[in-house]
């Protein structure tokens, strides 16, 4: 028996496959339907409106419907797409037992413990038939799969044939309306529509199951006397054939099975049987432990079967349908009904070579299970189950090739696995020494060998090497040498296929495969839903293969995909070109012609066969999307171009690999303002200033152009502007572009016309144009505004452009892979804001021939400045000292705060009551914190937060009022904690905003959010434990990003040292940071190394820059030349305290790395690592804690306390 699939549940009375999906229903004892997958190994729904066990369920045929009954009297048809039951059928008086549909009209068959058997038409929702003449429970009820026929079993000890010819012609072609009036009478008092045929009488106990052949004219039934009975009809009379005895405890369901000539049974004794219908014998048991069973079930085509007991149910298969075979150059050898067969694939004709199996054989699962051959000497191994594991070799002599007829002795012997290991060499595996013994053709021992695996098979490796698997790897052994020649772990390996020049080997489990060299080296895995039934290699290292449902295809790179769905499961023995050439369940040859364009056409990118590729770019029907998807992702939006006329989607992707060229072409097709504004966007972000003009003006979008001449420095365009917004009469675009030209007169002419007498005055005034000021002025009369005395006046002009010199300069790049092709931008894909490589996150690389140039140092200046800015914060205020009376008493705590401090371990909630020391003593506690000057102004604005004022009267004082939590669910007299003015999710905005300034390169602003959340942390209380958990999250997020840019930033400082320089970006790397962040990091690191000749280590920064899959092209195209630059020269110049091979943490303080198994000190609050001659200094990471010291841990949550 195979078990396919297995449910725990309660007990199932019930079950029915469905005809085309994978699907099984089960009905169960507590009242639910289950709807399971048992493919996919799901419940996919369950449907529960019973009231009380149901006992029959059944799919129809061919509509989305089922139908159940159950202990409720109940019959309920069921929609199964609308998940919900259609209707009811009312009329049983007691349990059903059973529910079937018919094949072809639209009818159920119902078996009830009402001793009556009842037809039911489910369109009209009406009983057609009554069928009376048990006279006890009648426990089952099914339809001939093709006569009008009914066949029953009742606890009355007998089986009945019902005919239901007269039925079907009443109902399917009812006759005129009087003989309908007849009809009806009929009905009242009892109709001849449905009349007993025979009346099976043999079983001595009652009878709980009975079912037809589904072709041949018998009939099975088990009973409560533990006998299945077999029976033969004709059309005049029926009779007892014979009895199958060996049943223990009653036969709860016999069947016949649909395939092969056996019955299968089960019964409450714990067993499933399966008999021999010719021999009439029984042939194998199956039995649980503890489960009696109840209902068996037959797939109506595929070899299935389900049975149900006591604890869910059971899908199992009685034999293995997988033909043993083995290729051979233009030949494939395998066995088929008993007979060794040859098929030819050049020739594609088949013959039968010899019979193998010997005859008496009776058991189930005794054909080969395994084939190996060897060509030179014609001979053939057979490994089957038989006695526990055996083999059988024959040697096949030419002349009897052709005629398949001569029974040949075969030479046997026992063991689990025997393979061809050389000419006429065969190893056999001895499970109870865990020893190969190698035999000659004369099946004699020649050589022992131990091996190095608690082995269970073995498979050939190549000559005199065998590959053997244990439960959890496999290994290859050499045989000779007595060598392990390769190691892998895996999952259980059921089939090895190796590629035809034994340099790869794919190893075949139930749901993964796994991709290795000759020497075991591991390739890629991939993980399938559906089991995996076979595969090959194809001539250019593409491994093909089929799953239950579809055959698919591994490229080396481990990128799969579907080349077509299958109907039926089927077994690949060779790919040649186009053509798949497998085996069926049945054991016919079938070549199935395949579309390899879609896997040949990635190979080739795979492989940077480019001009394979432009070859089926240009002849095949390669597109959709999918296609363009996959090829975006692999980083080709310029070859994905060359697949799409859709000018949007070309649109698309020009933008994304940069080519503005091509952009501009599809924005012209388009003309839609918004495609004009995102070339313009890509354009800028070019730094193509033509292109962005162009963009702008299409879209006459008159301010950005403004703007883009101010930048660019565009004085005469600017004037052009001017004019063009005096023509359409816009005063806005007057006014900005006079002030965009430092256009004094102008903007004083604007303000007069618009009628801002004032302003112009005030603007000629300042800016010394007399005439027009005194002409303004004797306008304004008495009116003239005042102007500020000792203020000197200074001309507001626009600042020089650092580049007008037109479009950037674009560094020069090797031609584009596609000659003729698209020619490849210097920058790659339009970037969302989170990867963003354009802020300051040091040097570019130029690979070829561009000049040096400094890059962002901007930021760094604007920093200084802002710097510069916030010393002199009170310079321009002389204020004096107060002489001010002595401060009164403190004033004492309130009642609410007494009671916050009482009540609380927290220290924020000691904070916000006031009571600062004993906050400072948790705080030392539990975080080890002994510098408290970084987190003072908190304590006071948390103080603060917590109170506030309110004065009644003017008359009296302030009465203080503490501000507590609001809690809907709190009693009403009882004191609530504080309200603390410092939450989680501010936080948690800090850590987005940190994000965005690190991503954009400003680093001294993301380093001061970050330390700012470190140091709000202990501040902070929140409610559940799940959110204790996210805060101790959040400070090990933010203490890689805080000893990460204090590194970055101390490199930056040390421009003498450039070997300190490519350390501390080194080291970096190795911080746990988000993956855009790391990936600059890493780009930054690259670039470093490069220039400094340490090109090893640099190339390991490309490799993992490539790893992370980068999304912006232009870093991965840099990483793929670093590496391809590196690899003609792997050395380094200078010697670097930095081993990538060996996982170290970075001291926060020395910035050395500490490798594992060194000593190292911690801190208690952010646990960054130390030197241990940084213990008892303040860490310099959170600036808090002290390193080393003995704290119990962060308690942010009353939760932690209960």
């Amino acid at each position: 028996m195979l078990t396919k699939f297995e449910t725990k549940s309660n007990r199932v009375k019930g079950l029915s496959f469905h005809t085309k999906r994978p699907w099984i229903l089960a009905s169960l004892h507590s009242g639910v339907i289950q709807l399971w997958d048992y493919r996919m190994g799901t419940l996919i729904d369950r449907f529960d409106e019973h009231d009380g066990p149901v006992r029959g369920v059944h799919f129809h045929k061919s509509q989305p419907l089922f139908v159940s009954g159950g202990d409720d009297y109940k019959i309920k048809v069921w929609n199964y797409k609308l998940h919900r039951c259609l209707f009811t059928l009312l009329g049983h008086l007691d349990y059903i037992r059973t529910v079937q549909f018919h094949h072809e009209y639209p009818w159920i068959v119902s078996a009830s413990d009402d001793q009556t058997i009842r037809i039911w038409n489910w369109q009209s929702r009406t009983c057609i038939s009554v069928l009376t003449g048990h006279n006890h429970y009648v426990m089952c009820a099914s339809f001939h799969p093709k006569e009008d026929l009914v066949v029953s079993a009742s606890l009355d000890q007998t089986v009945r044939v019902w005919d239901t010819a007269a039925l079907r012609k009443k109902t399917v072609s009812p006759a005129d309306d009087i003989l309908r009036l007849s009809q009806l009478n009929g009905d009242l008092f009892g109709g001849v529509d449905a009349v007993v045929k025979y009346v099976l009488e043999g079983h001595d106990r009652g009878v709980n199951w009975a079912a037809f052949h589904p072709t041949l004219p018998l009939i099975v039934s088990g009973a409560d006397d533990r006998q299945v009975k077999l029976w033969r009809m004709n059309d005049t009379k029926a009779w007892e054939v014979d009895t199958l005895r060996g049943h223990m405890n009653n036969v709860s369901s016999v069947m016949f099975h649909a395939k092969q000539d056996i019955i299968v049974s089960n019964s409450e004794d714990k067993s499933i049987r399966v008999w021999d219908v010719t021999k009439r014998t029984g042939l194998q048991t199956f039995r649980r432990e503890h489960d009696r069973f109840w209902i068996l079930a037959a797939h109506p085509d595929m070899n299935l079967l389900a049975a149900g007991h006591d604890s869910g149910m059971i899908v199992f298969k009685l034999e293995r349908e997988r033909p043993a075979f083995a290729v051979s150059g233009d030949s494939l050898f395998y066995t088929k009904d008993r007979f060794l067969r040859f098929f030819e694939y050049s020739t594609q004709r088949e013959t039968q070579v010899i019979p193998i199996r010997r005859p008496g054989s009776t058991s189930l699962n005794q054909s080969p299970r395994t084939l190996s051959y060897s060509p030179t000497e014609n001979a053939v191994l057979l490994c089957s189950d038989v006695d526990g594991g055996s083999y059988e070799l024959y040697i096949v002599h030419k002349d009897t090739m052709s005629r398949g007829d001569t029974v040949q002795e075969a030479k046997r012997g026992g063991g689990g696995s025997a393979v061809f290991i050389a000419r006429n060499r065969f190893a056999v595996l001895d499970k109870s020494t865990n020893q190969v013994l190698v035999k000659n053709l004369k099946n004699e021992v020649v050589k022992k060998s131990g091996l190095p695996i608690a082995t269970d098979a073995i498979f050939y490796a190549g000559t005199g090497n065998v590959l053997c698997r244990a439960e959890d790897r496999v290994v290859i052994f050499d045989l000779q040498q007595r060598l392990v020649i390769g190691e892998l772990p895996t999952p259980f390996v059921k089939y090895v296929v190796w590629s035809n020049e034994m340099d790869s080997v794919a190893l075949l489990s139930k749901h993964a495969i796994v991709i290795a060299n000759k020497k075991l080296a591991h390739q890629c895995t991939l993980h399938e839903t559906i089991r995996v039934k076979s595969g090959a290699w194809d001539d250019n290292g593409v491994f093909i293969y089929s799953t239950l449902n579809h055959m698919k295809y591994c490229l080396p790179n481990g990128d799969s995909g579907i080349i077509k769905t299958l109907e039926v499961p089927i077994y690949i023995t060779k790919i040649s070109g186009n053509t798949i050439f497998c085996l069926d369940r049945d054991g016919k040859n079938r070549a199935m012609i395949i579309d390899a364009t879609e896997y040949m056409f990635k190979l080739s990118l795979l492989k940077k066969r480019f001009d394979h590729v432009m070859s089926m770019i240009r002849n095949s029907q390669l597109c959709g999307q999918a296609m363009i998807a996959y090829l975006q992702q692999k980083g080709f939006p310029e070859v994905a171009l060359h697949f799409v006329k859709d000018e949007r989607t070309r649109f698309n992707l020009a933008l994304e690999s940069g080519n503005i060229q091509i952009a501009v072409a599809s924005a012209k097709e388009i003309d839609e303002k918004e495609h004009w504004y995102r070339l313009g966007v890509e354009a800028l972000r070019q730094g193509n200033a033509g292109i962005v003009e162009y963009a702008y003006q299409r879209t006459k979008n008159f301010e950005r152009l403004s703007f883009l001449y101010l930048i660019t420095g565009n004085l005469d365009k600017l004037s052009k502007m001017l004019k063009i917004a005096e023509v359409k009469n816009d005063v806005m675009g007057q006014f900005h572009n006079a002030l965009y030209l430092g256009d004094i007169q102008e903007r004083v002419k604007i303000l007069e016309n618009t009628g801002h007498i004032p302003l112009a005055y005030i603007t000629a005034k300042v800016h010394g144009l007399e005439e027009v000021a005194e002409r303004l002025a004797a306008d304004l009369g008495d009116n003239i505004p005042s102007l500020p005395e000792g203020k000197v006046p200074s001309l507001l002009m626009p600042p020089s452009p650092i580049s007008c010199s037109g479009d950037w300069p674009l560094l020069r790049v090797m031609r584009g892979i596609f000659e003729g092709g698209l020619e490849n931008m210097a920058r790659g894909t339009a970037e969302d804001d989170e990867e963003a490589a354009d802020g300051d996150w040091g040097e570019e690389l130029e690979m070829v021939d561009a000049e040096d140039f400094q890059n962002g140092d901007v930021t760094a200046v604007l920093e200084g400045a802002e710097a510069e800015g916030d010393n002199d914060e009170e310079g321009g205020w002389d204020l004096e000292d107060l002489d001010l009376p002595q401060e009164a008493d403190t004033p004492r705590a309130s009642l609410a705060t007494r009671i916050w401090i009482q009540k609380s371990s927290l220290a924020a909630e000691h904070v916000a009551a006031g009571n600062f020391d004993t906050a400072m003593r948790l705080l030392h506690r539990q975080l080890g914190i002994k510098n408290f000057s970084p987190l003072k102004s908190m304590f006071l604005d948390l103080h603060s937060g917590s109170q506030t004022y309110l004065r009644a009267v003017s008359a009296t004082s302030v009465i203080s009022l503490a501000v507590e939590r609001w809690n809907e669910s709190g009693a009403p007299n009882v004191r609530a904690p504080p309200a603390l003015v410092f939450s989680f999710s501010q936080l948690e905005e800090k850590l987005k905003a940190g994000y965005k300034a690190t991503t954009a390169g400003k680093f001294t602003e993301a380093l001061k959010l970050f330390i700012g959340i470190l140091h709000t942390i202990p501040l902070i209380v929140v409610e559940t434990r799940r959110e204790v958990d996210e805060v101790k999250e959040l400070i090990i997020i933010v203490k890689e990003y805080v000893q990460g840019l204090q590194m970055e930033l101390k490199r930056r400082e040390m421009k003498s040292d450039p070997v300190r320089q490519q350390e501390l970006a080194a080291y970096f790397t190795h911080c746990n940071l988000q993956t855009p962040h790391l990936r600059l990091a890493l780009l930054n690191a690259m670039t470093i190394c490069y220039k400094a000749k340490n090109f090893v280590t640099a190339a390991n920064f490309a490799r993992r820059l490539l790893e992370t899959n980068p999304q912006v092209e232009n870093q991965a195209k840099t990483a793929r030349q670093v590496l391809q630059a590196s690899e003609r020269n792997m050395t380094d110049a200078t010697q670097l305290s930095y081993d990538f091979r060996n996982p170290f943490v970075v001291c926060g303080a020395t910035y050395v790395p500490i490798y594992r198994g060194q000593k190292d000190v911690s801190c208690p609050y952010c646990s960054a690592r130390f030197v241990p001659a940084q213990e008892a200094q303040i860490c310099a990471v959170c600036d808090l804690a002290v390193v080393g010291a003995d704290a119990s841990g962060l308690l942010c949550s009353s939760s932690q306390i209960r």
